[in-house]
């Protein structure tokens, strides 16, 4: 198989890390890896091998911009992210299942202890719950920006103490009212 990011290398069987099967391309050094093949492994191995990635260092992460091609199905690949606190991301095949990893992103996932999961970071209930964290995290910088710093902290400070209290709804009705004194 050609390599789907480079185009120059071809895509050659290996083990990644000789852990599981997958395709490795000579020239550029990524990685396509079928969900499946990983699944077995893990299913087969447990992903205790992976806990040790912590001690991973990761000297250099590219990221192919343009949109890939699957090198199985010759179908557009999604372009997933991984993390929030990444701007990188997996391109996915759902024709085939299959996923590649660009020269560094296996080494990241290690060491950001998201490689024992890389079957659950292409489902949408992941994907979902990352535009909600994007989602929140945009929010709490806008109130942040409008009240300034300080201030927003010690709104996230209260609205924490508030919450744990059993009378909240009573206690908000009371910050509320213009006089709470008044019947």
């Amino acid at each position: 198989m050609k390599c789907t990011s480079c185009k120059k290398g071809t895509l050659v069987p290996t083990r990644l890390d000789g852990l599981f099967p997958a395709h490795s391309c000579n020239h550029c050094e990524g990685h396509w890896v079928l969900i499946e093949d990983f699944v077995a492994w893990k299913q087969q191995q447990g992903a205790s091998e992976l806990e040790e990635g912590r001690a991973v260092v990761v000297e250099e992460l590219e990221e192919s911009r343009q949109a890939l091609l699957c090198p199985i199905s010759g179908t557009l690949m999604r372009k997933l992210r991984f993390s929030l606190y990444s701007n990188h991301h997996l391109d996915y095949s759902s024709a085939v299942g299959g996923v590649w990893l660009d020269r560094g992103e296996w080494q990241w996932l290690k060491r950001e202890n998201l490689a024992h999961c890389l079957n659950q970071l292409v489902t949408e209930e992941w994907q979902h719950k990352l535009r909600q964290a994007q989602s929140r995290q945009h929010q709490a910088e806008l109130y942040r920006q409008k009240f300034g710093a300080e201030t927003y902290e010690e709104l996230v400070r209260i609205r924490t103490w508030l919450d744990e209290q059993p009378h909240r709804a009573a206690l908000r009705a009371y910050l509320l009212a213009d006089d709470p004194y008044r019947n």
